[in-house]
């Protein structure tokens, strides 16, 4: 699994590296969380600045930071969890850092045919073979899982029952096609797939879900960039993650 989330990491950097930017062009790397509501304020953002191509990097936030790192060409960076825009310290415009949205985490199973859960003690029983979670060491979504299951003493009696995932949205996945009996994710993530997944709890224990936003000190397009995440904090933005399930900040 660790070599397979290497190989990813290192062909989305290949191909990040490898993509001149254009003119114009405003690179941002969000976490997979925000991939519809960000889509969704590409026309919205593009039509009030001509010029300005919005062009999006969607991947759990772990893993746009070690291409970031590598040298990745970003100008704004999103992150589902604080802990990663920590770690990104060295590489941000620190006083552009804020916060813009929030979440909340669920435990989800499948739509159909799935088991009546209604809590994660009862992941525990025999019926639950395989449970999704973002990967711990680079999915926040999963960090805050381990917290959650942690606090309650079932972190590691349900370690070996562990699916782990690249993404909350591959968590997510899992959980859609019935690979799995359960999985963690944002409750904005099961909203989009209620037609495959249903949400047995919502799930307390864990630190609170922050998803915070910031420059690179190597933008070449600060101007814009700052543009932009005033767009995310501003009215029209901030009514679009709501449409979307994002709490306020």
């Amino acid at each position: 699994m660790k070599s397979k989330l290497l190989h990813t990491i290192l062909s989305l950097f290949l191909v990040l590296a490898s993509t001149p930017a254009m003119a114009g062009d405003l690179l941002v790397s969000a976490a997979a969380s925000l991939t519809n509501a960000f889509k969704e304020m590409k026309e919205p953002f593009e039509k009030a600045h001509p010029g300005t191509t919005l062009v999006f990097n969607f991947a759990a936030s772990g893993a746009l930071l070690k291409q970031m790192e590598q040298g990745a060409p970003v100008d704004v960076f999103a992150s589902a969890d604080q802990a990663t825009m920590d770690k990104a310290g060295q590489l941000i415009d620190e006083p552009t850092r804020v916060d813009f949205a929030g979440n909340a985490l669920v435990m989800v199973v499948p739509a159909e045919g799935g088991l009546p859960l209604t809590a994660p003690e009862e992941l525990k029983g025999d019926q639950v073979k395989l449970v999704a979670i973002g990967n711990p060491d680079s999915v926040p979504a999963g960090r805050y899982a381990k917290g959650a299951l942690e606090a309650a003493g079932l972190y590691d009696p349900l370690t070996p029952k562990f699916v782990l995932a690249e993404s909350v949205r591959q968590a997510l996945d899992y959980v859609a096609r019935g690979e799995v009996q359960a999985g963690f994710v944002y409750a904005t993530d099961a909203a989009l797939r209620a037609d495959k997944v249903k949400v047995a709890a919502e799930v307390a224990g864990h630190k609170p879900i922050s998803y915070p936003i910031a420059l690179l000190k190597d933008s070449k397009s600060k101007e814009m960039g700052q543009t932009f995440i005033d767009f995310i904090k501003g009215e029209e933005g901030q009514a679009i993650l709501a449409r979307f399930g994002f709490k306020k900040p």
